[in-house]
């Protein structure tokens, strides 16, 4: 909105040239959420408890701890960090731009379908809320139309393809495939980061770090003269998404100052599952798809022990995790919450910094 109007008036003023600059931009979309989240952050927790009452049920079979030090504590947090990056991006991102409605589209959709899930786990005061299914299927068909719309906005070129990490301007051509492969990404993603939301801080804090990842790859992919210099594949128009990403971490920064040990609240299912889905469509939108598996790592790693565990538990009857997720593994060992949570974010650094690298090993 604020390009779209000031950049009328540069003859008249140059400074607002500025706003010709995503870094420019990404930096405002940043403090504006940051701000916001931190100026509503307390009211909205307050309504969140009056709403609530008990607060977000924790689940009998989980670790024991968290049934007395985690009761009480309010969910739905996520709507903060919704209301925070989606005003700070119509504020200073293009509107003109496709990848901006398709990502906040993404995120607000999603963030429903968790908000609906939090909101049934509160008023029937059970950690049941919507069945697998009943989640999966409405996710599964808005990231269908993500995929179609990123498909149809890509140069012809690059169409039902995806970029291989470590090989100069490589594309693997998928055909048919890319749009369930791009389904994959961004339902498997949402729901990755879904299932690390399991301590305070936990998911929040690697998430901005993917995020501050991807849009650094999303600037490179949409600047002409990067892009040619990294050898990697230009995207016309998805350096914007930057924006976003910008707004999404200074949106996860606020909610991390309510979140941090011990949380006075949870972003619950309308967070992560809207998040998760943000990273999937920024990663698939700049055809970095096989890359966000490593700097997803984290994520990957989380997703992978409750697979082994499942499998494992209906092949042979024995687990092989204490508990699953696997944070909740170190947990039964002994591991205090704050090391398992400060551990976790050193190794979504690393993982992230070698995602990184892969856009000049080539």
């Amino acid at each position: 909105m604020l390009p779209d109007l000031l950049l009328n008036y540069t003859d008249y003023f140059q400074p607002l040239n500025l706003f010709n600059y995503i870094t420019f931009r990404s930096i405002g979309a940043l403090l504006t959420a940051l701000i916001i989240s931190l100026l509503f952050g307390q009211k909205v927790i307050l309504l969140l408890k009056k709403i609530q009452k008990k607060g977000q049920p924790i689940r009998l079979d989980g670790p024991q701890s968290h049934i007395i030090l985690k009761k009480g504590t309010p969910t739905m947090g996520g709507l903060l960090i919704l209301l925070a990056f989606t005003i700070s991006t119509i504020l200073w991102a293009k509107l003109d731009n496709i990848y901006v409605w398709i990502i906040l589209g993404v995120a607000l959709s999603f963030g429903l379908i968790g908000l609906l899930d939090d909101w049934l786990k509160v008023s029937r005061m059970t950690s049941n809320g919507l069945k697998s299914y009943q989640k999966l299927i409405p996710q599964m068909l808005i990231a269908f139309l993500a995929a179609w719309l990123i498909g149809q906005n890509t140069p012809v070129n690059y169409q039902n393809s995806i970029s291989i990490p470590f090989l100069k301007e490589s594309l693997f051509f998928v055909g048919v495939f890319y749009v369930p492969f791009t389904i994959l990404v961004i339902v498997g993603s949402s729901n990755a980061v879904n299932l690390t939301d399991g301590l305070d801080g936990l998911a929040i804090v690697p998430v901005m770090i993917a995020a501050a990842s991807l849009a650094v790859i999303v600037y490179l992919v949409g600047h002409i003269n990067f892009s040619t210099y990294l050898q990697i594949n230009y995207v016309p128009g998805v350096g914007e998404i930057a924006v976003f990403l910008g707004a999404i971490i200074g949106s996860g920064l606020g909610f991390l100052w309510f979140n941090a040990p011990p949380a006075m609240v949870f972003m619950g299912d309308t967070g992560s599952l809207s998040l998760g889905g943000v990273i999937g469509v920024s990663a698939s939108a700049s055809r970095h798809e096989l890359v966000l598996i490593i700097i997803g790592g984290l994520f990957v790693l989380e997703t992978i022990s409750v697979i082994v565990q499942v499998l494992s538990f209906k092949l042979t009857g024995k687990r092989i995790f204490r508990m699953a997720p696997l944070h909740h593994h170190f947990e039964q060992k002994g591991w205090a919450e704050s090391t398992i949570v400060i551990r976790f974010w050193i190794i979504a650094v690393i993982l992230a910094l070698i995602g990184i690298s892969t856009l000049k090993l080539r």
